[in-house]
């Protein structure tokens, strides 16, 4: 029996209306008439969308660890983790685009440049990427400037998570959980101790061990979208300096070099091999 199509629906409840197609497939205002320009910005409109999905599940993460409930929080993380996976997938997209092409409409861009993004940033603060200076960046934007002021001061979600161990009674150094939170923080060793107790006996840490592997996959998953982005600007521009006067691929080479949880993977190097049985 084949399906009748529904009658009756207005422009407020049809598909279109309820994903509000018109303004988002109206959002395309190429500032020239070169073809490639439309991949362009596409490429980075639905980014933009991917990373307001991101925002939306870390802050879910974050509320569930700071109410001590890790397991729901597990799925939120591997959500997180597929949707970096498409983020990086999404790239090959744009590097079909020559350097030839993209220099036909680049002097279009004006000062806009991706080091502007504002969801980016978020994430960034959220997962513990703490540069207090792009912010000067987006002081013309009040809200998004206040909100991001916000999450500068406040714990991380790995901050976050280290509080949860130290409310269940595990010893976590008190410079780890007590601190000036939107202060870039270092590498503590004695933090490693601390996860080198979980991962030598998983079992009886069960919940704290599977979060470690989720940050784990979170921070591997953000490197290899980074060193992606930093390998498709390379191959489009080289190392010119980008637009808005940012870096460009300099810049980016550096960040796939940033480790967001240090310690949970300095702890594999500690983990003690086991007697065979």
């Amino acid at each position: 029996m084949s399906q009748k199509p529904q009658l009756g629906l207005t422009s407020e409840s049809d598909y279109g209306g309820y994903l509000c197609l018109d303004p988002i497939l109206s959002a395309q205002k190429p500032k020239s008439k070169q073809h490639d320009e439309m991949l362009f910005i596409i490429q980075h409109q639905t980014s933009e969308l991917w990373m307001k999905l991101v925002v939306h599940e870390l802050r879910m993460a974050l509320s569930c660890i700071q109410s001590d409930e890790l397991e729901p929080s597990f799925k939120v993380l591997s959500r997180v983790k597929q949707i970096m996976r498409m983020m990086f997938e999404q790239w090959a997209v744009l590097e079909t685009m020559t350097p030839s092409d993209y220099a036909l409409f680049r002097k279009g861009l004006g000062r806009a440049s991706g080091f502007q993004s504002y969801q980016y940033r978020t994430i960034e603060y959220i997962l513990g990427n703490k540069d207090k200076q792009v912010l000067e960046q987006l002081k013309q934007r009040p809200e998004i400037y206040s909100q991001l002021q916000t999450d500068l001061q406040n714990p991380s979600i790995y901050e976050e998570f280290l509080r949860h161990l130290d409310r269940k009674g595990i010893d976590i150094p008190k410079e780890c959980v007590e601190r000036d939170f939107s202060v870039q923080r270092e590498e503590c060793k004695a933090l490693v101790g601390v996860f080198k107790k979980i991962y030598d006996n998983p079992r009886l840490h069960w919940s704290a061990y599977e979060m470690c592997e989720k940050l784990i996959d979170i921070d591997q998953m953000f490197q290899l979208w980074r060193f992606r982005h930093m390998q498709t600007v390379e191959r489009i521009i080289g190392f010119k300096q980008g637009t808005g006067g940012s870096p460009g691929a300099s810049y980016l080479r550096e960040r796939t070099r940033v480790h967001l949880f240090p310690e949970l993977w300095s702890v594999r190097t500690e983990v003690e091999d086991k007697d065979l049985d």
